[in-house]
């Protein structure tokens, strides 16, 4: 028997296989039941015997690289893709499984603060441990000795009504307004002023805190605390060292008077008036040329804390050749910029500007663009932005205000002597008819009503009813300063021609006072001590 199995070849194989059917039907054949006798085969085993020949006889998954093309090989194809379908249906599902509910940033942070973890991390978290049972509230919990706060003084806020949001109470808001209103009005405080409090102990439980101080800036040149001391609340005052020396910029007028203006330092605010003051006398377009110099002083105020203050423009000059061609100073109650020739004589000036543009239509005929026909044109048009100021040439009063046919809204001044102004198209008018104007005051705003196709000003003049050129318009500037008054003119004028550009920039003197105060006792003696 082994001689043959180990025999090769076909033979081999023939024997291989009759000795595979001979072990499946014996294998096949149930024992009887009696034991003895061998009985037929169940039928489980004989449908298992059956598809084993089927799958042998079959060979229902052969090697796909034998016979490609062939049905055998196709036969094997199919079980290859049924197999993988299968094994792709039975795929499992990889979507994620929950295993804790998430957490918000605030839910988080609070349950953070329930382990011992803040304390690991330098309790970033902020918050208190988890009381646990053995942890007692305290009877009484002590309060802070004192408490330091800062108020600032709002728009439309009152000072009593500060004190008591920071929980001062009624006897001391009392007596504290009291005290600081004999320093400075209260109602006077400007909006913005930022208040340094402290507030000290309870004087008896559930009563306000009693105030222990208070500092703030009561005026340029004026500190001011309230302390309390043995004594009760009281007022400590401490002035403020002002320089007060003027600002004086000149330069040259180059391209552009504002640009060089400003290039100079001068701050726009003092430009503007500069400009508002010079225009009334001069034209800014004819009459200065770029080798010109202006000049120009403004208020000055510089504390020794290190603030500056900008106030009013108080010269303004014009120099040709080194030689003033303008000199104007503010002078009076009003405040009016005057000009140094009114200490002298009459003189001619020409009008300024009525208002801040260009000219875009002259005095003359021309083909109205609304009718479409030529007609005499009897005024000067002012290109301008909808709402820019219109100002009064000269000093007059208001002989009409009111809505004027194709002038729209039209305001009209008398100057006397039988001189008038006009000016039409106004959005809004701003003085009434009979009032008293002077010359650079705002009587309207531009705008475009009546006949008009765009915002702009047109503005005339009139010489005994008849329209004339506003162009060559001049008005006579007379003397409004008396002889009481022009020793006092001339020596303001001269202070303000003593000023040194730049001055007001140079560090500021101590007070006599405090330097006499800050010299050591043994500096006095000592020029005493070489005699």
């Amino acid at each position: 028997m082994f001689k043959a199995l180990d025999q090769g070849g076909e033979a081999t194989a023939r024997v291989a296989a009759l000795s595979h059917d001979q072990m499946l039907r014996d294998s096949a054949i149930a024992p009887a039941a009696d034991g003895g006798k061998t009985g037929k085969p169940g039928a489980l085993a004989r449908w298992k015997h059956g598809l084993e020949r089927w799958c042998h006889d079959v060979e229902i998954a052969p090697d796909l690289a034998c016979d490609i093309g062939s049905r055998r090989w196709f036969r094997g194809l199919a079980t290859m893709l049924a197999l993988g379908t299968v094994a792709f249906a039975m795929v499992p599902d990889f979507s994620a499984v929950e295993a804790a509910t998430p957490l918000v940033d605030r839910s988080r942070d609070e349950y953070r603060s329930q382990t011992i973890s803040p304390l690991a991390l330098g309790a970033d978290s902020g918050r208190h441990m988890g009381a646990s049972p053995l942890v007692r509230p305290l009877a009484k919990v002590p309060e802070r000795p004192s408490i330091q706060l800062v108020s600032t003084l709002g728009q439309g806020d009152g000072f009593g009504r500060m004190l008591e949001r920071v929980g001062v109470g009624g006897a001391d808001l009392e007596q504290i307004t009291r005290l600081v209103s004999a320093a400075v009005p209260v109602d006077d405080l400007a909006s913005g002023t930022r208040f340094d409090i402290t507030m000290g102990q309870r004087p008896a439980p559930g009563a306000p805190r009693a105030l222990a101080s208070m500092d703030f800036r009561a005026r340029f040149d004026l500190d001011l605390s309230v302390e309390r001391g043995p004594g009760g609340l009281a007022l400590v005052r401490h002035p403020i060292h002002v320089d007060q020396t003027p600002l004086r910029i000149r330069g040259s007028v180059g391209s552009s008077l504002y640009r060089s203006a400003r290039n100079a330092g001068a701050p726009v605010g003092a430009i503007q008036d500069y400009l508002r003051a010079i225009d009334k006398y001069l034209s800014l377009e004819g009459d200065i040329a770029s080798q010109d110099q202006f000049d120009l002083v403004v208020a000055y105020k510089r504390s020794a804390k290190g603030e500056r203050e900008v106030g009013e423009l108080l010269y303004a000059g014009l120099e040709h050749g080194g030689k003033p061609k303008l000199q104007l100073l503010r002078w009076g109650k009003s405040g009016e910029m005057i000009a140094s020739s009114a200490l002298t004589q009459a003189r001619g000036a020409p009008g300024g500007a009525p208002v801040a543009g260009r000219v875009t239509s002259s005095y003359g005929k021309r083909r109205h663009p609304i009718l479409g026909f030529v007609r005499m044109h009897a005024g000067i048009d002012y290109g301008a932005r909808y709402g820019s100021p219109i100002y009064a040439v000269a000093d007059g009063v208001v002989n009409f205000a009111g809505r004027h046919g194709g002038h729209g809204n039209y305001v009209r001044l008398g100057h006397g002597g039988g001189l008038d102004t006009g000016y039409g198209h106004m959005s809004r008018i701003a003085v009434s008819r009979g009032t008293r104007v002077k010359a650079g005051q705002v009587i309207g705003y531009v705008g475009s009503t009546g006949l008009s196709t765009g915002p702009h000003l047109h503005f005339e003049a009139y010489r005994g009813g008849r329209t004339i050129d506003p162009s060559g318009l001049r008005f006579v500037s007379r003397p409004r300063i008396d002889g009481k008054e022009k020793d006092a003119f001339r020596a303001r004028l001269n202070a303000m021609l003593e000023v040194q550009p730049g001055e007001a920039l140079s560090p500021i003197d101590a007070p006599v006072a405090a330097q006499a105060d800050a010299m050591r006792e043994i500096d006095r003696l000592a020029p005493a001590a070489g005699e």
